[in-house]
């Protein structure tokens, strides 16, 4: 089977479980990469544009460092590969969790709850939701 093969199965797998499984409520590995993120931070932090380039370089180097020995270690399996894959493309979507959020607000923006909406948007995206009307709100989810 040619790679680009077993990379379509894994994501077609990914994308399935996700759909299926959706996030867990604890122990999810995007969860898990902010914690290491804010613990390097802790160690890193400096008011200077050095540090946050060494904390950047530092998170994002060890997350292609693992990825590139995990696919090195199983590529000799396509089974495994396809894992590997599928276990990827189901940790980075969070659909069910992202649908979740979003009818939430949703309800709340609808119910004239601007407040509610407002403590929950952080939960969806980085945007802060202190300065947006509920139009405003609605484009950020």
């Amino acid at each position: 089977m040619r790679a680009d093969r077993v990379y379509a199965y894994g994501a077609a797998a990914g994308l399935l479980g996700d759909h299926l499984l959706g996030d867990p409520r604890r122990g999810h590995p995007v969860a898990a990469f902010g914690r290491a993120a804010g613990a390097v931070e802790q160690v890193l932090w400096r008011d200077h544009r050095g540090w946050g380039a060494l904390h950047t370089a530092v998170c994002v180097g060890g997350t292609i460092t693992l990825a590139a020995a995990a696919t090195s270690a199983l590529r000799p399996s396509r089974t495994a590969s396809a894992a590997l894959t599928a276990a990827a493309t189901w940790a980075v979507l969070g659909g069910p969790s992202l649908a979740r959020e979003a009818g939430v607000i949703g309800r709340a923006l609808e119910a004239g709850d601007i407040d509610g909406a407002r403590a929950r948007l952080p939960h969806l995206c980085g945007r802060d939701p202190q300065s947006l009307d509920d139009d405003g709100i609605a484009r950020a989810v």
